[in-house]
């Protein structure tokens, strides 16, 4: 069994390896391969030494299964040689998510989406993947028929760049640099990294998680609006949301609002959320216990709490939904492709 993980020295590439050491994935020979200025670098994995290698070189090894993390563009001119020569690709990247022949797959959900031609398979967004993990069980049970949802996204879901801003302002504003909430944080030059957001990310909370379309919504927002429908197999559930980048270091939280089709009781609802797999149900308000990101950090499952009715319309729910944004947001659920891969045969 051969495995690459391309874009393995970044900050989910990394998490990648971590994962799958801890999943005790099958691997009789790995690869590791990354952009031309981490080629020859070391890697240690599972107690050995690997050299880090052109994607070239990777493609020329054969791998069975190649798990990307190295952005849309390396994943367009890269995942069809992969694929082309029989290679199955899980890719982490915007790139083929809404491509109508590439499976977009949480494993709990819809990994039978994946067929022996699929050998493109697309890794959702993270903050997509957390919130159909709590959906999928009441959309099966009650039907979906509007979601309006709010999320609060972490500085590592703009990868390093946005973890090193926040370090960075936080040192100056330790450093006494900026003297009020709000002031400039960071002075110039300093940064090993251009910063990832237009604004101050301390003390502030940017209503913006990605770039901006011509109608408004930010591509993060229009990702939770089509890449939820995919998933869910329903184009017609109504779908609004608003992003936000929020001054954390790991985990990503979401109130999502739930509008069903058919009546529900919320004991029902929590059994329901209680038995789908990879969610954990923390839901104990009296007692000041519900997710949070704090918590979530370092762990694959997805925490949902503060679940009640919605009084200001029929059949509504609220629900908290809080993940790791770079474990089951992203390298977990990867990772779990590939064991799926593995364990049907498929390679």
């Amino acid at each position: 069994m051969r495995i690459a993980v391309v874009g393995a020295t970044g900050l989910v590439g990394s998490k990648m390896l971590q994962v799958l050491d801890e999943q005790k994935v099958r691997i009789d020979e790995l690869i590791v391969a990354a952009s031309e200025r981490s080629i020859g670098k070391d890697i240690t994995f599972n107690g050995k030494n690997y050299k880090v290698v052109s994607v070239d070189d990777a493609i020329a090894a054969h791998p069975d299964i190649a798990i990307f993390s190295a952005g849309a563009s390396a994943s367009r001119q890269y995942a069809p040689r992969f694929a082309a020569q029989g290679t199955f690709v899980v890719d982490n990247s915007s790139a083929w998510r809404m491509e109508k022949d590439v499976p977009l797959v949480v494993p709990e959900i819809n990994a039978d989406t994946i067929t022996p031609d699929t050998h493109i398979i697309a890794n959702p967004n993270c903050s997509t993947i957390q919130m159909v993990m709590a959906l999928a069980p009441i959309h099966k049970a009650y039907g979906i028929k509007r979601l309006v949802i709010s999320t609060y996204q972490s500085v590592t879901g703009s990868g390093i760049k946005g973890a090193y801003q926040l370090n960075r302002e936080e040192d100056a504003r330790r450093s006494a640099y900026s003297s009020m909430p709000g002031a400039g944080a960071y002075p110039s030059g300093t940064y090993q990294f251009p910063p990832a957001y237009p604004h101050q990310i301390y003390y502030n909370v940017i209503p913006q998680a990605g770039d901006f379309s011509d109608n408004g919504y930010t591509t993060e927002e229009e990702k939770l609006v089509n890449e939820t429908r995919k998933i869910l197999r329903d184009d017609s559930i109504a779908i609004t949301a608003t992003a936000t980048r929020v001054p954390v270091t790991g985990g990503h939280s979401e109130a999502v609002n739930v509008e069903t089709i058919r009546p529900f009781e919320i004991d029902d609802v929590r059994k329901l959320l209680e038995a789908m797999p990879g969610v954990v149900v923390q839901d104990d308000p009296a007692n000041s216990d519900y997710p949070m990101p704090l918590y979530a950090f370092d762990k694959d499952e997805v925490f949902v709490g503060r679940i009640r009715r919605d009084f200001s319309v029929a059949n509504g729910l609220n629900l908290w939904v809080v993940s790791d944004n770079i474990r089951k947001g992203a390298a977990t659920n990867a990772v779990q492709i590939a064991k799926y891969l593995i364990e049907t045969k498929l390679v």
